[in-house]
């Protein structure tokens, strides 16, 4: 299978793209089952969400043999495919970890950049090479200038250039960078630490932080006094608060 849904622990599932022999390039067929595979990670007993590739890559980019042949009408139905693939990872309701474990280019930086946050590999590469090859990077691009800034952001999909995996983590796109054969343990770790979490509160955790994003700090600020006060309508508060009062 091209897309594998593992559950190597309880509440934690691993996302891995499997077509090493293309360095995970999204085709059509890939884009569609990956986005159906986050479409239905959505069970309650669901805590968090690794997500990697399998072999060299973690996506090395959109498929440049489908792309060549894109009409305007098909180029647009194709890229659209490929924002719904990135807006499936950012409304999965639990975090979704990026375990960044080789060339990260184009779209798969995009897809990186969809993720809650990233932990990347040593050697792992990075860039927005779509210049390159005649077209311009477009869709989940727009969420690097906040991840990495403006000027940095320009760089990248101006000149088309990679950076390093030492570079990636000082621009901050990276998290936490690894030794590549830790990866998958340092992600699982992180994956771990929020299953252990409120999973009300993570839940509603990632929605104020999509908020954030784009809210006025007034509307941020009043819809997270709302979610405040909706977590104490449960018993989670005070199961995990127990601990800390005896």
């Amino acid at each position: 299978m091209p897309i594998t849904t593992d559950y190597p622990s309880a509440g934690i599932a691993v996302v891995t793209i499997r077509r090493p022999e293309k360095l995970n390039a999204l085709d059509p067929a890939h884009i569609a089952e990956l986005t159906k595979a986050f479409r239905e990670l959505s069970g309650d007993d669901l805590r968090a969400v690794i997500l990697t590739g399998e072999g060299k890559a973690f996506v090395g980019g959109a498929d440049i043999r489908h792309m060549a042949g894109l009409t305007p009408e098909t180029a647009r139905a194709f890229i659209t495919s490929l924002h719904n693939l990135f807006t499936a990872i950012r409304e999965c309701p639990v975090p979704v970890i990026g375990a960044v474990n080789g060339y990260c280019l184009g779209a798969g930086m995009e897809l990186a950049a969809a993720c809650d946050f990233r932990i990347g590999a040593d050697t792992a590469e990075y860039g927005m090479p779509e210049v390159k090859v005649g077209v311009p990077s477009v869709v989940e691009a727009a969420l690097l200038p906040d991840l990495i800034g403006a000027g940095r952001t320009s760089w990248l999909v101006l000149t088309g250039e990679n950076i390093d995996a030492s570079q990636a983590d000082k621009w901050c796109f990276i998290e936490h960078t690894v030794e590549a054969g830790a990866l998958l343990d340092a992600a699982m770790k992180s994956a771990e630490g929020i299953a252990a979490a409120g999973p009300n509160a993570v839940r509603a955790q990632k929605r104020l932080v999509r908020l954030w994003e784009d809210a006025p700090l007034e509307e941020a600020v009043t819809k997270s006094v709302i979610m405040f006060g909706e977590a104490f309508e449960t018993d989670e508060p005070a199961t995990l608060m127990a601990s800390f009062t005896k």
